[in-house]
Formats: C-alpha cells, structure tokens, sequence
C-alpha cells in the first residue's frame, strides 16, 4: 500500500513544474511575442559554411539593454568559428592543435556578444554593433534587429550534411529567455535593392526565445502605489514586495550615497547593494494619481521613480492595463501606443520616452524619475470613481509585471457629502485652470 501511495509523486512534480513554466512563459499581454533567432547560410567553404545570424525582437514592450543580448549554443560535433563580423565569442577556447590559421573560437560551447558602437567598418554588417541593445517590436521595429556574420569550419558543406547547433541560450541581458531548438525552416528570400530580382539563402533554420519572469528572479523588480484628489490617504506600494533579503545592503542616507556611489558614480557589479532603503525594496516605483475630474474626461498622472544608484535604464517601457484606455485623449511627455492582443479588446497601452528628452530613465536622485499626465474621454456607462475603478488592473516596467496593492488598499471614494464638495473643488480646479489658459493667451 505504501508503494501506490508514492508511487507518483516526482513524476507529478516534474509535470506541474513544466505547466507552471509553460504558463510563465506565455505573456496575455503579448500572446506572440518572442525573441527569433534566424541562421542563413549564405555560402558554402571548403571545410564549412558562411552564415548570417538574425536576432529579431517580436515582443511589443521587452527590450534588450545595455550591457545587451549573450547568445550561446553547443556544437553538434567538433566545429570551430573561423572568423566572425558583427560579433565576437568571449572566448577563443582551446585552439593549440591548429596551426597557421587559428580560429576565432574553438570552444565546444561559445558564447557570443554583439560588438560596440563606432568599430571599424569592415568589422561591421548590417544591423550590427549597438552594444547587444534592441528594442522591442512595438517601441521601434527598424530597431529591433541585431546580426552577425560568421564562418563555421570542420562542419557539413551541404544541406545534407550540416548539423544545427543545440542547446541555444539567450540573455537579455539577464535570466528570463528559454529558446526551443534549431528547426528548418524554408529558406529565407532576399529582395535586391533595385527590386528587381529575389536570392535566398542556401539553408535556413530557426530557434525561439521566450521570456519566463518567474525564470528571471523569484520576486518582482518593480511596484505600484496609488493616491487620488478625493481622498488624502496614499497607498504605498506593499512590504517587500521585491523582497527584503537585501535590505542589510540597501543605501539610507545622503552620506550613505556618497560614500558607497562616490563622486564618479562607478558602476557596481552588484546592483541589489545599490538600491535606496525603501518599505518594498524594489528598483522601480510606479505611482498612478487620479489627479483631476471633469465633465466629460478625468485627468491621471503616472510617476516612474528609479530607486537604483548603479542603473540608467535606456529605452524603457510602461505598460498599463485600464478599461478606460480605449477613449485615451491626450497624452503629455511621453510616447503612446495601444496593445491589441486580442481583436475585440481595447484595455492595454505602451508607454515610452519621448526620444532625446527622456527615453533614458536616470539612476536614481534628483533626475531619477520621469511623469507624464494622461487624459481620458468618459464612457458614462461604465465609468466611476467607486470601488478602485480608476485605477489599473496590471502595469508592467520593461516587460516584467510589477507587484499591485491589494484592491482592499485602494484609496477609497468618500461618501456622498464628501463626494459633492470633491466635485465643487474639482469644477473650481478646472476654472481655474482655463482662467490660467486665458491669461496666458492675452
């Protein structure tokens, strides 16, 4: 009897652990998005083939920033890398048993980063050295791109006799990416500049990268807090809602700052030991305020605050989930585009830096925010300040959803005595503020 009672349990665990993965893994915010790893073998050597490596970033709001993407695989059998154009392997590995030309990487399993802005140009290729950073599908797709060049050698020299490399890695620049394997797919088609004449390539095979937050760290790395017109309670973001494991390492104060940043503010290896001593511990704060109601529209304002003294985070993204978005009306000091995951639904939008002004979220102090106002059309049907309705459902920071108030914790509406002289300071605001338009005109 006690062998049928365990006799399944860690076959039921691997199972639930492969579900849960799986279910990490698929975003309902970005269904499709993924990261596709394209290999062209453009020609073939005497000893190998030529290919062309395409690193493109489907996924509307997950980029790749700065110290950029590592890509990495295991040779089927014991091919080397002659040369490579774009990109480098880390490593060269062991290549003592070649003599007069040496390979560029001889390693079983190398690992592969983009090269830096500003090389050479005959070091270059098309969509090549920006540093491993790319942007993400829906914030620029011309963007969204990295490549390299590279000579396989000691490999087939046909399509029948070529084996796909295995075991392909990606971070991004972190933890978070599973890819599938190599697959082959139907050749890739080029169209001349001129337009007039389509090539291929000789063999074409693919490999997919999903992100899994849960892959990535056990705790999120952003929160929400929240705060309205109608009533002077904020609510913070929850207790160590990244986790308070760091909070021995955490910085407290202005002489703390100085003497662990330094006046050169050199960059820690560590970032977690850089982050400022907070309630949630967490490097990114999101605060949503219901700031003003008119007649017809309501006004939120959105606070983006960086936490982190070792970190500038470039191209970043917002994402908000709000049934109001679909009647969004105007938005002030950043780029806006809505997310269409599914046909019928209009709920979700991305948000970013206007470019050169402040797409590049600061390390944290005095710059280290950025804010933006929204305004919305009101739908009269569904729209209300009752039960945390004007606040979002989800928000997520450069792809990875943050950690949300409890609605029981949601400011709350007063009642109704409350709510008529809310309405009068709210109309006395609004005049107010044309009177103050007026001004300005005359």
């Amino acid at each position: 009897m006690m062998f049928y009672k365990f006799a399944y349990p860690l076959p039921m665990v691997a199972f639930f652990a492969i579900i849960i993965s799986q279910a990490g893994a698929y975003d309902p915010l970005d269904p499709n998005g993924n990261i596709t790893i394209k290999w062209d073998v453009m020609s073939w050597t005497p000893d190998g083939y030529v290919a062309v490596v395409t690193m493109t970033n489907f996924q509307m709001y997950r980029h790749i920033m700065s110290p950029g993407w590592t890509l990495g695989w295991v040779w089927a059998k014991k091919e080397v890398i002659w040369s490579m154009v774009g990109a480098q392997a880390t490593e060269q590995g062991d290549c003592s048993k070649f003599k007069g030309n040496v390979p560029h990487c001889c390693k079983k399993n190398p690992t592969v980063v983009d090269l830096l802005p500003g090389v050479p140009y005959n070091q270059q290729i098309a969509n090549c050295c920006k540093g491993g950073v790319v942007s993400s599908w829906g914030q620029d797709s011309s963007t969204a791109v990295s490549s390299f060049q590279v000579s396989v050698g000691r490999a087939g020299t046909s399509n029948k006799t070529v084996n796909l490399p295995l075991n392909f890695t990606l971070l991004g620049p972190g933890l978070g990416y599973t890819c599938s394997g190599a697959k082959k797919v139907p050749s890739t088609v080029f169209l001349t500049p001129d337009g007039r004449r389509k090539t291929q390539a000789l063999m074409t095979w693919n490999v997919t990268c999903t992100y899994n937050q849960i892959l990535a760290s056990r705790y999120p790395s952003c929160c929400v807090s929240m705060s309205s017109f109608y009533n002077s309670t904020i609510t913070p973001c929850p207790s160590c809602s990244c986790g308070c494991q760091n909070n021995n390492n955490c910085i407290s104060g202005d002489a703390e700052i100085e003497s662990v940043v330094g006046k050169n503010r050199t960059r820690s290896r560590n970032s977690n030991a850089m982050i400022r001593c907070t309630n949630h511990m967490c490097p990114i704060r999101v605060h949503w305020h219901v700031k003003l109601n008119y007649k017809e529209y309501w006004r939120v304002k959105m606070t983006v605050t960086n936490f982190n003294y070792a970190m500038n985070y470039t191209q970043w993204t917002l994402v908000a989930q709000h049934p109001n978005l679909d009647n969004i009306t105007q938005v002030f000091s950043f780029d806006y585009k809505p997310l269409l995951p599914y046909k019928y639904t209009n709920d979700t939008g991305m948000f970013y830096g206007l470019k050169f002004f402040n797409d590049v979220l600061k390390e944290a102090g005095a710059d280290g925010n950025v804010q933006s106002e929204l305004i919305l059309r009101k739908d009269m049907s569904t729209f209300t300040f009752k039960q945390g309705w004007a606040f979002p459902r989800k928000i997520y920071f450069n792809g990875d959803e943050c950690a949300m108030p409890g609605p029981e914790e949601y400011p709350y509406l007063p009642n109704s005595a409350n709510s008529k002289l809310i309405s009068v300071s709210t109309m006395a605001s609004f005049l107010l503020l044309v009177f103050a338009n007026l001004l300005g005109m005359i």
